[in-house]
């Protein structure tokens, strides 16, 4: 008789083994390279938006806004941030605007490609509601940390700080994301008290449902065109920062705020999820970095499938 395999593993593995799954497909050559942007493009410019859209129609978020669940994400946030950049600058000796990326590589979870699907499996739709609180504001806010921090490190070599300049980067990267555009039509569509007409839903709901699978698979035929080149020390460095300290640090403020059990373990698992590809078009986007962002989502990605489950093993131990 097979000795039955525990639920938490069982998920870990059905999440990562997708994620294996389209890497593999991208290895081999059974797929092209082209369809990974194409399947990625359509998770996160259609299924994931409409996915986040109906969940804030639709769930019951049981009162206002986690202040308490924000505050102790974000503080992990900002110590793994510090840390990552620290370890980029000072061990490794890199510039401080590729110190920004190490940062932003340290703390930036995956939230949407890799979040929305492990939470979804783990905590089922309870789990999934509290996470959609995050995600609501996880992105404008690592956009604008980001932003400042190269502008600042470009002041410090000399080029004139533009606050005006920051505040349009910020707002056109906001309100041309779909994730963004779909959560404010969420919350819109939420304040008017109306439900959503049975066809609308239909169309929503169909196109929802393919979300979670679609974006891992997707994610694996990513991770193929990232590789591993170079600047393995700090991508190993900053993957340890991320997969270790964040959601170490994360815990202790979830039981220094008396965090509810499942919001303490959507924290801790949220935390504890490695690097998304925003780090590495964070990267490109300011010209430094690449190839260390695009290492560290790679290996912290392969490393995740352990330490993610080691986690939600200690968060499940602790908070029941």
């Amino acid at each position: 008789m097979h000795a039955a395999m525990s639920p938490l593993v069982e998920t870990v593995l059905f999440v990562f083994g997708l994620v294996a799954f389209g890497y593999l497909a991208a290895v081999t050559g059974y797929l092209k390279a082209e369809t990974g942007d194409g399947l990625s493009e359509f998770a996160v410019n259609v299924a994931m938006p409409l996915l986040l859209f109906r969940t804030i129609v639709s769930a019951d978020f049981h009162g206002g806004a986690p202040w308490a669940f924000w505050t102790a994400y974000f503080s992990a946030v900002i110590v793994a941030w510090a840390v990552g950049h620290l370890v980029t600058t000072k061990v490794f000796g890199r510039d401080d605007r590729a110190g920004v990326v190490g940062g932003v590589s340290s703390a930036f979870s995956n939230l949407v490609l890799l979040g929305i699907p492990f939470t979804l499996g783990v905590f089922g739709n309870d789990g999934f509601e509290i996470l959609s609180l995050l995600i609501s504001v996880h992105l404008p806010l690592m956009l604008m940390a980001s932003i400042i921090l190269f502008e600042f490190f470009a002041r410090t070599r000399g080029e004139p700080l533009n606050p005006m300049q920051i505040l349009r980067i910020f707002l056109r990267r906001l309100l041309t994301n779909p994730l963004v555009i779909a959560i404010i039509l969420g919350w819109v569509w939420r304040l008017t008290g109306l439900e959503l007409p049975r066809l609308m839903a239909h169309f929503v709901d169909a196109l929802a449902s393919i979300a979670a699978p679609l974006a891992l698979f997707a994610m694996g035929l990513g991770l193929r065109k990232f590789g591993i080149s170079g600047t393995l020390g700090p991508a190993l460095a900053l993957s340890a920062v991320k997969l270790f300290l964040m959601p170490a640090v994360a815990l202790g403020f979830a039981l220094l705020f008396g965090l509810p059990p499942l919001a303490a373990k959507v924290l801790v698992a949220a935390a504890a999820l490695p690097s998304g590809v925003n780090s590495y078009l964070i990267a490109t986007q300011f010209g430094t970095g690449q190839a260390l962002a695009s290492n560290q989502i790679t290996i912290a990605t392969g490393f995740a499938v352990v330490t993610t489950a080691f986690w939600l093993s200690v968060a499940q131990a602790i908070f029941g």
